[in-house]
């Protein structure tokens, strides 16, 4: 768990330190997999994330519905509620800007997923509590979408044996498909 706890601390040092000046990256293949009704789960970054905005934007374009991750505790499940650009937010566990806890739960075919770093395998590095490894459990069948900023890649990311790989990683320069 050190090399975790250790690589975790560097990247996001990092992260922080990066000029975030340019948008993610919103490549033909994730146009492609668009269409109406297709549920894609976002996410309002914290801090210095990767902002998935572009991705979500061109999911509206297609017709999609948007969710949002709602967190209320460490061993809660999280959850995805629908959210459109018109309805509030509001602050959550870790300062999440989250949807309202009544409003309606969907089950994502995409999920965005911020990243704190990753590998060219697909392989993730998250914050640490687990929820995104539970929801890919859960969601065995959705296609797995990492944001994060290019100076976030390492050449090799820890992986145990509950981690679910991407099946993509969208910087603000590359597409990458492991």
């Amino acid at each position: 768990m050190t090399d975790k706890l250790a690589l975790r601390a560097r990247l996001r040092a990092v992260r922080d330190g990066f000029a975030r000046d340019r948008a993610i990256l919103v490549a033909d293949a994730f146009r492609a997999r668009l269409r109406e009704g297709l549920v894609v789960a976002g996410y309002m970054p914290l801090g210095s994330e990767a902002d998935p905005a572009p991705l979500i934007a061109a999911a509206r374009a297609a017709g999609c519905r948007i969710t949002l991750p709602h967190v209320t505790g460490r061993s809660a499940p999280m959850r995805f509620l629908a959210w459109d650009a018109a309805t509030p937010l509001v602050a959550g566990l870790y300062s999440l800007l989250q949807p309202q806890a009544d409003a309606p739960e969907l089950r994502p075919d995409i999920v965005l997923t911020p990243l704190v770093g990753f590998d060219r395998a697909g392989h993730r590095l998250g914050q640490g509590a687990g929820y995104y490894d539970r929801v890919f459990t859960q969601l065995p069948d959705a296609w797995r979408i990492g944001i994060a900023w290019s100076v976030q890649q390492v050449d090799a990311c820890p992986a145990d044996p509950w981690d679910v790989p991407l099946h993509a990683i969208a910087t603000e320069s590359d597409w990458i498909v492991p």
